[in-house]
């Protein structure tokens, strides 16, 4: 394995190990991210002197800014949207979720499609990006929600474990919505995709 290789395999095993110590509930599992996050960044101290085209951004504290986060409007032929039952509430939302380190907002909307509702899509066109506010309980932290309108390609794969259940729904007639996003978000996403002008908030 190259350097850059095995550099970029500790950062994200190192993203992994903060995204499970935010989330994680279990003592054990705790544990063992707290474990993993010290081992990557001692081995990424190794790198100091190694001069890449990306950054360690764990090494240091940084000024605090939202996260970025993408949802992905797919529309039927009939004009029906899709969405995904999130196994965590049982509301429906739509697919989507938080860019990683080093990928671009299209390339997680189209890995957040396939993971969360298995599906194929094409033609991503950019159509919103307005600011998320933790107003609500399960929302921890201020975010930038990148909002995206694709064409359905075909059903490739089963969704994740995050999700229970994958429909198209009249978007006249949502269902009980997740917490990952409110009804005046959902429509102001499809309101965006519909018009099929960008809208900024």
């Amino acid at each position: 394995m190259k350097n850059k290789e095995f550099y970029d395999f500790l950062i994200k095993v190192q993203a992994i190990a903060k995204t499970g110590l935010v989330y994680s509930k279990d003592n054990y599992a705790i544990d063992n991210y707290k474990e993993i996050n010290e081992l990557s960044k001692k081995m990424l101290e190794h790198f100091q002197d190694v001069k890449f085209d990306r950054n360690n951004y764990f090494t240091k504290e940084v000024y605090p800014t939202p996260n970025i986060s993408v949802r992905t409007v797919i529309f039927n032929k009939k004009g029906e949207i899709l969405m995904v039952k999130e196994a965590v509430d049982g509301g429906y939302s739509i697919p989507g979720g938080w860019c990683d380190l080093y990928e671009s907002s299209s390339q997680t909307a189209t890995k957040e499609c396939m993971q969360e509702a298995g599906v194929k899509i094409k033609n991503l066109k950019l159509v919103g990006l307005f600011h998320q506010i933790p107003f609500r309980e399960n929302v921890t932290v201020p975010a930038f929600v990148v909002v995206y309108r694709a064409d359905y390609v075909c059903k490739k794969a089963d969704h994740c474990y995050e999700t229970t259940d994958v429909k198209f729904f009249d978007i006249n007639h949502l269902p009980r919505l997740s917490f990952k996003g409110t009804k005046h978000e959902v429509l102001k996403m499809i309101k965006a995709a519909k018009s099929d002008k960008v809208i900024f908030d």
